[in-house]
């Protein structure tokens, strides 16, 4: 269902996941950027954080998108596990 809270939050923290690999950034240093938690950002990225305004702001700047770009579709729904490749 488009409108089902939990899967734009999973859709979310996909593209969040995607954005932050693509930089090749570990949630460890992405989140050292955030000011984060590691377990937060892990809990952004599995869809199981309901996240603030506040969040998604600090999100996109850090990721230097704008806020809508973080509700973009993901380009994959399939969770990626390990570290981003070397590249």
């Amino acid at each position: 269902m488009e409108g089902d809270a939990d899967a734009v939050l999973r859709d979310l923290g996909r593209r969040v996941a995607e954005l932050r690999t693509r930089r090749g950034w570990t949630q460890q240093v992405f989140a050292e950027k955030a000011d984060f938690s590691v377990k937060y950002l892990q809990r952004i990225e599995s869809g199981r954080a309901n996240l603030s305004v506040r969040s998604l702001v600090k999100l996109a700047a850090v990721l230097a998108v704008g806020v809508a770009e973080l509700f973009a579709p993901p380009e994959s729904r399939d969770a990626r596990r390990g570290r981003p490749p070397k590249g």
